[in-house]
């Protein structure tokens, strides 16, 4: 396959089949699985676990309806956890309440953390209109409650008016796939932690019975504590197991709410890219282990691999499944089943308690949200400004309308019989009032002309940077045109088998997108795994002294398990190169400072393993297949456009 605009005469010869011995090719490989990032990991199980939500949901409709009386007394029946002369006793329905449901929200608070620390929102300044947008997001479907309601008892019940479910919301917008830029994902998670901050602190102040102080006092004091040791650098997983159920059983005997505790157990547990030393030091540990199986070197093994890797990403891993698939699909099990009949809907077409949660979601989300974002925008005359365009935040506004979780949460605590289920109906009215507004916005949206269409969905705030050290035209190895608006950067290996398996898209996505994409290839041998790696990295750069940089580049992926010196001075001689000046510059070891120095720019940018890639300085999060990439290079183009 021909590639445009190479900066020397290579030719290019197309990658042989992949041998029985190579690993499968799949669009989520073993290096997109190892290389978690921000909100990938969080978001591969979106649609199964809305799935499995909307049927949970279904069934607990159709459970109630069928048999009501079985329905209520299976939740109702009396749970009683006992230890030695001491017990805590609910009933089903509040031990998945108050119990299960702190996974959930431990879940969130740990993807949260991620974002802060390695996300988007590392630069502070993008968390201000996330910040804003989810309490506006919050206050002004209050509002439009209050309204509807002033006068009445229902008013108290405002507290179900306000939350956005978090896995319902990021469910629906993978429906919509790349209608929507991948950006606005991270904008509405930061919009619904803020909400679900908040709504636990409602919970905790409007919703809870008396407190008592001694016991809340306790709770604080542990979850302090906590902080503390991580502030120290002591991360043991038992012991925040000991100080987290400590502070659970303290908020609950407290009379809080203590599904608090798991938000704040997540936003205390820290998250950082796994560090190349450490990765090293791992490899290091299960060569010994692979020498001399031994139980002691097994467990230095096994500590050193999850030492490479931070508690929060291991945490995700762990509980992310059981929440999705198990722990809120059994809340919404337990809580969703109402017995709609025509008395219900006769009642609900005059509730104000029905018609103030379901305006509130489908009013007052997303004027609250796009007009909080916006406002913030003129005020600070465009120095706030979201992550992404206007229409793609009026459509994070409406998915924002989908309130669930912890509105029918709220509504169990604020509401009882007839009034409850009016509630409910509210809830999962406003829940199927979702889809068709979101999907009116894309309409839309898709309408316009490109370029409006572009500025409309990526809008024009500038993103960050994680490529530490910027695109070199005179010092990288460049293909494609300098004055490409789009730059993609791959660290990699030549015996890395991954970075074999991604060379054709490569070569596909450039044929794809001709001039608007150039692409660069910087150094990163593992040698720890891969013995060659390095002295092939110096064999292109010796090609490189010739004008063949990118042909031997090619050749080498081509042919990843022949790698011997022997072999790349066989390479050098079928290409037509001075042999004798390519072996000198292997002996001199004439590339080894450029390596160096791309292997000093891996460390400043957080890469740790094979390929890398970043599009534009932003580093791609998600696998290496066509669809991928060109999602990320397109986007890419239409920002800079």
């Amino acid at each position: 396959m021909s590639r445009p605009h190479d900066r020397d005469d290579s030719s290019s010869s197309p990658p042989p089949p992949a041998s029985p011995s190579a690993p499968s090719y799949s669009s989520y490989s073993v290096w997109t699985r190892n290389l978690t990032t921000p909100l990938r990991e969080f978001l591969r199980t979106e649609v199964g676990s809305a799935v499995v939500l909307v049927l949970a949901t279904v069934g607990a409709v159709a459970w109630a309806n069928a048999a009501p009386g079985a329905y209520a007394a299976f939740w109702g029946s009396d749970l009683v956890i006992r230890v030695g002369g001491h017990g805590l006793s609910q009933d089903l329905r509040h031990w998945v309440n108050d119990g299960l449901m702190t996974f959930f929200f431990f879940v969130v608070g740990l993807e949260a953390r991620r974002e802060l620390d390695m996300g988007d929102l590392r630069e502070r300044r993008q968390v201000v209109v996330p910040l804003l947008a989810g309490l506006s997001g919050m206050l002004v479907p209050v509002g439009i409650y209050l309204a509807l309601n002033a006068g009445h008892s229902t008013a108290h019940g405002w507290g179900a008016a306000m939350s956005t479910d978090t896995a319902f919301a990021l469910g629906l917008l993978s429906l919509f796939g790349s209608r929507f830029p991948r950006v606005l994902r991270t904008f509405i998670l930061s919009v619904t932690v803020v909400d679900d901050l908040v709504a636990l602190c409602v919970i905790t102040v409007a919703y809870s019975g008396s407190v008592s102080r001694t016991a809340l006092l306790v709770g604080v004091g542990v979850l302090v504590v906590v902080l503390v040791l991580h502030t120290a650098g002591v991360r043991r997983g038992p012991v925040d197991a000991v100080l987290g159920g400590t502070a659970w059983v303290a908020f609950f005997l407290s009379g809080v709410e203590a599904v608090v505790v798991g938000l704040v157990m997540g936003l205390l547990t820290y998250a950082y890219p796994a560090v190349r030393s450490d990765l090293e030091r791992a490899s290091d540990l299960f060569r010994e282990f692979r020498e001399q199986p031994t139980p002691e070197l097994e467990r230095s093994a096994r500590r050193g691999l999850a030492e490479a890797l931070s508690p929060n990403e291991r945490l995700q891993r762990l509980y992310h499944p059981w929440t999705s698939y198990v722990i809120v699909p059994l809340f919404a099990l337990a809580n969703a089943g109402v017995t709609i009949g025509t008395d219900l809907l006769s009642r609900a077409v005059g509730s104000p308690v029905t018609w103030g949660i379901l305006l509130a979601y489908t009013l007052g989300k997303p004027c609250g949200i796009a007009g909080s974002s916006w406002l913030a925008f003129k005020l600070s005359k465009g120095r706030l400004r979201p992550s992404a365009g206007w229409a793609a935040v009026t459509a994070g506004g409406t998915i924002a309308g989908v309130g669930f979780t912890v509105s029918l949460l709220i509504a169990t605590l604020a509401f009882h019989g007839e009034q409850l289920a009016e509630a409910k109906l509210g809830v999962l009215a406003a829940v199927l009032c979702a889809l068709p507004t979101t999907w009116t916005v894309a309409l839309v949206v898709s309408a316009l002309p490109p370029r409006w269409r572009a500025r409309a969905l990526y809008g024009t705030a500038q993103g960050f940077v994680d490529l530490a050290e910027p695109v070199d035209p005179e010092r990288d190895r460049v293909r494609g045109p300098h004055d490409a608006p789009v730059t993609l950067v791959e660290y990699g290996d030549f015996e890395c088998p991954y970075c074999g398996q991604a060379e054709p898209i490569i070569r596909d996505l450039l044929a794809s997108f001709g001039d608007e994409v150039r692409y660069v290839w910087r150094h990163l041998p593992l040698s720890d795994v891969h013995p060659h790696a390095r002295l092939a990295a110096e064999a292109t750069e010796a090609a490189a002294e010739q004008g063949a940089f990118w042909e031997m580049h090619d050749r080498l992926l081509d042919h990843q398990g022949e790698l011997e010196r022997r072999h790349l001075i066989r390479y050098a001689e079928e290409m037509g190169l001075d042999t004798e000046r390519f072996r000198r510059a292997l002996r001199s070891r004439a590339g080894a400072v450029r390596i160096a120095q791309d292997m000093e720019s891996a460390d400043l940018s957080g890469v740790s393993g094979t390929p890398t890639f970043f599009v534009n300085g932003r580093r791609h999060h998600g696998p290496y297949d066509v669809d991928s990439l060109s999602a990320a290079v397109e986007a890419a183009v239409a920002s800079a456009r």
